[in-house]
């Protein structure tokens, strides 16, 4: 299978490539040009320093870090956070601490990661009634533990 490309920009000195960890994971890390400090409860974004330009029926999703959030409580205020395909400006990941530490990110630090999806052509119809399902409105829980 032959890899898609996406071309990206260092918008900074400091900014690292996307890199996978591990060659077949889905994300690419995405690193913090900033020296970020959250305490508990508190928010703040993080520039990358890049930019990225994805091709027409794509989309890239930005996603925590699950070693972030273990061992910090810390995860992304929007998750996941959207970039469309014509979007050409900064990555910046908002980061929000759930723990009950203050955590230092330092310039370098992996921060989110980035996954870059297919988007299948969707039109939406409107119709009188929906055709119905074994769920129909069972909400949050219906379908118990």
């Amino acid at each position: 299978m032959n890899a898609s490309k996406v071309s990206f920009v260092r918008l900074n000195s400091r900014a690292f490539e996307p890199r996978r960890a591990h060659e077949h994971d889905a994300g690419f890390d995405l690193h913090t040009i900033d020296e970020v400090e959250l305490g508990p409860g508190l928010r703040a974004s993080a520039g990358t320093g890049i930019a990225v330009s994805l091709s027409p029926g794509t989309a890239g999703l930005v996603l925590p870090r699950s070693g972030n959030a273990a061992r910090h409580g810390v995860s992304l205020v929007n998750t996941p956070g959207l970039i469309d395909a014509g979007y050409r400006g900064e990555i910046k990941v908002l980061l929000i601490n759930h723990g009950s530490d203050t955590v230092v990110f330092q310039p370098g630090d992996r921060i989110a990661q980035l996954v870059v999806i297919d988007l299948a052509p969707v039109e939406f119809v409107e119709v009188e009634t929906l055709d119905p399902s074994e769920r129909s409105a069972g909400g949050f829980g219906s379908t118990g533990r």
